[in-house]
């Protein structure tokens, strides 16, 4: 899944927001954007685009599987998002013999749809404010935790109050770091099934290489469809259901895009800190993200020696390595554009601007602290950062370093109930072990584990490491490698059958003594640690952080604002938008590439660079049917200036008529330094033209069947 985090200058609140910066929510479009929206090419009212009574955009926009987007595509409930994010579950649904990540599948009919075993979508139903509800509850005299205790109490009753008896699912979240409240209503639908993908060779085509990377030439996209009861109502999984008729679905256009035409995104972006302090952003780029580049590509490493040897194995770690890698080109071109554009500098000069305000007489009482205290904050963290992060990393990669702990505790409370309750707890506990070593690889599980362990135990030297990782290490010279064989020698959760064998015979010091349980406990508990000190500090941070965005829109109340992301339903608008020309691009203009660039990268029988042989033939012949640019060649991917992050993968890119233009999918690796700074001239989003989309599905894949359920606009 894409983390294109894209934050913004804590400071540029105080100038009017440029129309293409910024991820709205729709029930704000009339009064903050409808306007500029018109002005660049917008030809809906904002009724067409959220409405509560009526059909609209919003309802053809989902959330997929809690972290990227997907939109509907036609009346029978068929979901378009990334390959990468149907990832998981292709991966899931494949065998060696039946490999659909590598070789790609489109089901002939609906009969032939497979279910994963676990895969929803969220429909967004309604929101609404209710800021002055809540904060009600608060005063300035609240410690932290009796806001926080306060606040969690009014959250509860009005996500009850609202989900109608549980038919929905309503999340109340906080905005501009607590200074406002919405709540918002969503409908989930359970019953999901895989419709079809391209091979991996167009999916991912260009790998960890391009990925972040201008020019693009990925077909970064897969289907599903979402089922439903007879009456169109969320139902788990039957072979009685039937697709969902939703209540709006998108066109589609085939009419192509050019430089400066309008486009929107709608979907759920992930998180920003747009906010963040010029201490925040020392701390990731010296602290917090080296480590985590040296963690994910330590477990990396480890993983594919055995991936590359193992066709199954490949499959069972597919998704794993994936997310990690992501992660980790991500947050390297953070460190460096960062670093390279001094970001924190910039920060700390805007701070001391508002430091100037903030102690005017009428203002210093309330927000005089906030900066100091802010510094104070990340000077007294910045250790713990680069220690939580190779802990992270540690945990990220290794599924021993949480697995024990997480069955461990199931078996914890099996061992200490009576017969009748053990019987009870039996069925549910044996299942979540055959789940859990179902894909397994123990060779890998140990390499990664022995190095991540010697990694995080001698390169958090700034913090104190946790006590038994840290026990081993001292009686070992830090080299895990026997503790490690030793410990799976002997631990019940080495195997399926041996933890099947402990619930048949549980013993309390059994699992007391076991050295992998010792172990993932250790991790946990240090993860969840936290001192009084820290508390304290947290809790200081937190008012502060709060009090800086209030006086920040306190000081500018006539500048428009947008809330950082968060995973709620948000716009962004703006324009099909060049970069400088680049030789590697072959096209004419540097915001499109074309299916001639992508062949001229043909590396056969390479990892990320190979291409089926009929795409090519295809190529050759210029068999692009309806497809085809009006000027002749076959478009892949175009760029955009568009306001996205992490959530964002997957989400619909509209034209002013909000008919579907492309898919979004990354973001150009220039403007890492968006970060904290939203750069005007670098940031783009990457998207796959819906064009090339139909291409692959008709002529390449042979499923017009797929495409004839759609609705074109020619």
């Amino acid at each position: 899944m894409k983390k294109l985090i894209l934050f913004l200058t804590m400071f540029v609140m105080v100038l009017p927001v440029r129309a293409d910066e910024g991820m709205w929510f729709l029930m704000f479009i009339e009064r903050l954007n409808h306007r500029d929206m018109q002005k660049m090419g917008l030809q809906l009212t904002t009724e067409e685009i959220y409405s509560i009574n009526h059909h609209s955009l919003k309802d053809a926009v989902v959330q997929f599987n809690g972290g990227c987007t997907a939109e509907l595509i036609s009346k029978d409930g068929l979901v378009l998002t990334n390959h990468h994010c149907g990832y998981e579950a292709i991966a899931e649904l494949s065998t060696p013999e039946a490999n659909y990540l590598k070789d790609g599948y489109w089901a002939p009919n609906r009969k032939a749809e497979l279910k994963p075993s676990s895969l929803y979508v969220r429909f967004f139903v309604r929101m609404d404010d209710v800021s002055k509800r809540i904060l009600g509850k608060v005063n300035a005299n609240m410690t932290e935790a009796e806001r926080e205790k306060a606040i969690n109490q009014e959250i509860a009753l009005i996500e009850k109050e609202n989900n109608e008896g549980g038919k929905y699912t309503v999340s109340v979240r906080p905005f501009f770091q607590g200074n406002e409240y919405y709540y918002f209503v969503y409908q989930d639908y359970k019953d999901v099934r895989f419709v079809g993908t391209p091979p991996e060779s167009i999916g991912k085509f260009g790998g960890d290489t391009d990925n972040w990377e201008w020019p693009r030439h990925t077909g970064d996209f897969s289907m599903f469809r979402i089922y439903a009861d007879a009456q169109g109502n969320p139902a788990e999984y039957s072979e009685n259901n039937v697709p969902l008729h939703p209540k709006h679905h998108l066109p589609v256009s085939l009419k192509g895009v050019q430089e400066n035409d309008f486009a929107m995104i709608l979907g759920y972006p992930g998180r920003t800190n747009r906010w963040m302090p010029s201490g925040g952003i020392e701390q990731n780029v010296k602290f917090a993200y080296p480590a985590w580049v040296e963690a994910s590509k330590l477990g990396m490493d480890k993983m594919k020696v055995h991936m590359d040897k193992d066709a199954k194995v490949r499959l069972e770690y597919a998704s794993k390595y994936a997310q990690v890698a992501n992660y980790w080109k991500n947050r390297q071109g953070m460190i460096d554009a960062l670093t390279k554009h001094k970001t924190a500098a910039t920060k700390s000069a805007d701070e001391a601007k508002f430091n100037e305000w903030a102690n005017k007489p009428e203002n210093k009482e309330k927000y005089g602290t906030v900066v100091a205290t802010l510094n104070n904050y990340y000077s007294k963290t910045n250790e713990k950062a680069r220690h939580d992060n190779y802990l992270t990393g540690l945990l990220r990669t290794s599924n021993y370093a949480a697995m024990p702990y997480s069955i461990g505790r199931g078996f914890e409370a099996y061992v200490a109930a009576d017969a009748a309750k053990r019987k009870e707890m039996l069925p549910d506990l044996e299942k979540a072990v055959a789940e859990t070593f179902e894909s397994l690889y123990l060779p890998i599980e140990k390499d990664v584990l022995t190095a991540q362990l010697h990694l995080y135990a001698t390169k958090s030297t700034g913090y104190a490491i946790a006590p038994y990782v840290d026990q081993v290490g001292k009686a070992n010279n830090y080299d895990y490698t026997k503790f490690v064989n030793e410990a799976f020698d002997s631990s019940i959760f080495a195997s399926k059958e041996k933890a099947m064998a402990f619930l048949q015979n549980p013993s309390a010091d059994v699992l007391k003594n076991d050295q992998l349980y010792r172990l993932s406990s250790d991790l946990l508990t240090k993860y969840r640690a936290k001192t009084d000190e820290q508390a304290k500090l947290d809790a200081e941070y937190s008012k502060s952080f709060r009090l800086l965005v209030e006086g920040l829109r306190e000081a500018n109340p006539n500048a428009k604002y947008y809330p950082d992301a968060n995973s709620t339903l948000r716009l962004t608008y703006g324009k099909v938008r060049s970069l400088p020309k680049d030789k590697r691009n072959d096209a004419k203009k540097n915001y499109y590439t074309t299916l001639q660039g992508e062949v001229a990268k043909y590396k056969p029988n390479d990892e990320e660079f190979d291409l089926p042989k009929r795409l090519m033939e295809l190529n050759d012949k210029k068999d692009f049917g309806q497809y085809a640019d009006k000027k002749g060649y076959m478009p892949v991917n175009f760029l955009t200036d568009n306001d996205i992050t992490g959530g964002n993968s997957g989400s619909p890119v509209l034209n002013g008529k909000g008919e579907l233009i492309g898919i979004a999918f990354d973001g150009n690796i220039e403007a890492m330094a968006g970060d904290v700074i939203f750069d005007k001239d670098l940031q783009r989003t990457i998207n796959v033209d819906i064009r090339y989309v139909l291409w692959i599905i008709d002529k390449y894949a042979g499923a017009k069947h797929i495409v004839d359920e759609m609705t074109l606009v020619r």
